[in-house]
């Protein structure tokens, strides 16, 4: 069950979700070019390219979680900023979440590597039909702790990748997602290329009204015994 603060207007409520679907847009940028620039560095550790793009890959939707930690087998897994759209029974609604991937599974399965690891989320929601006049405006940033040093691992504006309605719309075929389903939207490049950390944080910025969702969480890596 996840738990949400909600803000739209000036109200602002608390609402609880049992989560149907989780559906993950891949390969969901705006631009050719930063688009082989992902598929170009997921290359350079081994995942083939997408059949097609963007494509839907479909998790269990228990692995969406909002804890401050989680844990991976092995050393091989990393996080991913996105913005994630919640649809509820009234609406669409924003937040911010990590596609954390096993990046070793990756390379030989990407709907398999998927599976493998929590989806942590932020626990804030904005009403969707607030911030999609100024959508391109809002920002991702995201902060790795990696070797013991906190560096900025993702930053960009959503204008780099698609719409939420035009990958819902590619999806479903409709305007909106089904009730209880969750979609995280694409993410941006990683500075100075893929990598695992110690610890994830992430933020989903409005520069239009001045506010922010951020959430992070550690990783924990468990042993591999054959």
């Amino acid at each position: 069950m996840l738990t949400f603060t909600r803000h739209a207007g000036d109200r602002t409520d608390r609402i609880s979700l049992d989560l149907e679907t989780l559906v993950i847009a891949g390969w969901a940028g705006r631009d050719e070019a930063a688009i082989q620039h992902h598929i170009h560095e997921l290359a350079a550790i081994g995942v083939p390219p997408p059949s097609s793009v963007p494509v839907f890959y479909r998790g269990g939707a228990p692995l969406v979680t909002q804890a401050g930690r989680v844990e991976v087998l092995g050393p091989d897994s990393s996080g991913e900023i996105e913005p994630v759209i919640v649809s509820l029974a009234d609406g669409l609604w924003v937040t911010v979440g990590s596609d954390h991937t096993d990046r070793k599974a990756e390379t030989y399965g990407i709907a398999l590597s998927k599976q493998m690891c929590a989806k942590p989320v932020g626990t804030v929601l904005w009403k969707y039909e607030e911030v999609a006049p100024h959508w391109d405006e809002l920002q991702l940033r995201a902060h790795a702790v990696i070797g013991g040093e906190r560096v900025l691992y993702q930053e960009g504006k959503l204008s780099a990748l698609r719409q939420p309605l035009d990958l819902i719309g590619k999806w479903t075929g409709k305007d909106t997602l089904p009730p209880a389903t969750l979609m995280f939207g694409g993410t941006l490049g990683a500075i100075g290329g893929i990598r695992p950390a110690a610890r994830f944080e992430m933020e989903l910025i409005d520069p239009v009204r001045k506010r922010t969702i951020a959430h992070a969480y550690d990783i924990v890596d468990l042993p591999v015994v054959s």
